[in-house]
C-alpha cells in the first residue's frame, strides 16, 4: 500500500509563496517521476511542474520563473516552492508519482489534493 500525503496549502494574497510538500510513504522500491498538477473551478486538470528521477524539470509556462519543483530522494517527498502567487494560481493542487512498489508493480499514485487560493 503507498499513499502521498500532501500538506503546505492555504489562503494567500497576491505576491506572496506557499511551499507544498508530498510525502509518499509505503511499500515502496522506487520512484520515477514526481509531480505537481492542479485544477480550478469549471476547468481541466493541468499539469504544473514534473521533476524526474535525475532531476531534470518542466513547467507549465504561466508559473516558470515563479514556482520551483524539488525532490528529496531519500525522504520519498517532492516540493513546490510558488513565489510570487497571482489570483489566477487559485486552485486544488494535486501531487502524483509514478513509482515501482516493492512487488515491482508499477502505478501511478495521487495524493488528496490541497486547495491553494490567491486573493487580489
Amino acid at each position: 500500500q503507498v499513499q502521498l500525503v500532501e500538506s503546505g496549502g492555504g489562503l494567500v494574497q497576491a505576491g506572496e509563496s506557499l511551499r507544498l510538500s508530498c510525502a509518499a510513504s509505503g511499500s515502496i522500491g522506487s520512484i520515477n517521476a514526481m509531480g505537481w498538477y492542479r485544477q480550478a473551478p469549471g476547468k481541466q486538470r493541468e499539469l504544473v511542474a514534473v521533476i524526474s528521477s535525475g532531476g531534470s524539470t518542466k513547467y507549465l509556462d504561466s508559473v516558470k520563473g515563479r514556482f520551483t519543483i524539488s525532490r528529496d530522494n531519500a525522504k520519498n517527498t517532492v516540493f513546490l516552492q510558488m513565489n510570487s502567487l497571482k489570483p489566477e494560481d487559485t486552485a486544488v493542487y494535486y501531487c502524483n508519482a509514478d513509482l515501482t512498489t516493492t512487488w515491482n508493480i508499477q502505478r501511478r499514485y495521487w495524493g488528496q489534493g490541497t486547495q491553494v487560493t490567491v486573493s487580489s
